[in-house]
């Protein structure tokens, strides 16, 4: 689970976006320490981690919204900041804050947001855009009647209208309902397959299993960087779900025997990382030693939030 990309070569085309030892600090926080990525375009990129982690400076800095205190940030070959009317071009940034107008329509939101990036016939673009959203028939509604979902799928539409190459999108499906997150995931599909780079900033790690690769940051620093699949099947040891109940006595008496990082409680069922299979019915037993029965365990894939919590556990055994 390497934390570093590989060297470009000097002969190799120019990468979408590149971060090289970039660091980023607020007083006395470091919000961004000495990240390395490299984005080639075309890719699902997402940003994986916490509150604090420091995702949406790392977005932020990559929109030229803020300058990295050190290193190098390019986009499509330019300092976002120094060359920001080239990088405003080039991105499409949908904050976790986006500015809709409630008093004006879904149409004239796309319209204010053509005018800003100087695009005259944006037409045909709009009603492309609608079309794919599924806005197409609520069109003439004002933005502050719209659902939660749709006013995210108007601010893509507004995001999009200007045709940038890079989509940047902070924690876009964060109080959406399920529904409109699985309509927004096919959106998204539908943008990447007619070649968009989209970097997505989550907390949702279920939602960041869909990337392409992934960057799990922590208190700034970035613990690894791959391929979703490649990060859990390179995990150490064995993951056991475990159906008990009740579920909180069983965290709490797998936790005393385990360690309270090595047990995590996810619904009903808990994961529990263990050295090998075989571990299984020691901790079956000791539930059974403190009343609780019927618990069953079987080993399955760990998650990306199970990799996540090995990596900064080990993270703060370096420390």
């Amino acid at each position: 689970m390497s934390a570093a990309p590989t060297p470009k070569r000097a002969d190799a085309p120019d990468l979408g976006i590149e971060f090289v030892h970039v660091r980023k600090t607020f007083g006395a926080t470091v919000a961004v320490n000495d990240l390395i990525v490299a984005i080639p375009p075309g890719e699902m990129f997402g940003v994986i981690g916490p509150d604090g982690a420091g995702k949406t400076t790392t977005l932020r800095l990559l929109c030229g919204l803020l300058a990295a205190d050190s290193g190098t940030i390019r986009v499509r070959g330019v300092d976002p900041v120094r060359a920001h009317r080239a990088a405003t071009a080039s991105i499409g940034y949908v904050s976790q804050q986006f500015s809709l107008y409630g008093d004006l329509s879904i149409d004239e939101n796309i319209a204010f947001f053509a005018s800003i990036h100087g695009v005259t016939n944006f037409s045909a673009r709009r009603q492309r855009l609608l079309e794919l959203t599924g806005l197409l028939p609520f069109r003439a509604r004002r933005a502050d009647r719209l659902s939660g979902g749709m006013k995210q799928k108007l601010a893509l539409a507004c995001t999009l209208v200007h045709e940038p190459p890079i989509l940047v999108l902070d924690e876009p499906t964060t109080g959406v309902d399920p529904v409109s997150r699985r309509e927004f995931w096919k959106l998204l599909a539908e943008f990447l397959g007619q070649g968009l780079t989209i970097i997505m900033a989550t907390p949702y790690l279920d939602e960041a299993e869909r990337c392409t690769r992934v960057a799990l940051l922590s208190e700034g620093r970035l613990l690894a960087l791959d391929d979703p699949a490649r990060l859990q099947r390179a995990m150490p040891g064995v993951i056991l779900e475990i159906v008990a109940a009740p579920a909180r006595r069983a965290l709490q008496v797998l936790r005393e025997r385990l360690g309270d990082d090595a047990v995590q409680l996810f619904g009903d069922r808990l994961h529990a990382r263990v050295g090998r299979e075989d571990d299984a019915e020691p901790l079956l037993a000791s539930l059974r030693s403190h009343g609780i029965g019927g618990a069953s365990a079987r080993v399955i894939v760990p998650t990306l939030e199970d990799v996540f919590i090995e990596l900064v556990r080990g993270a703060s055994e370096v420390v």
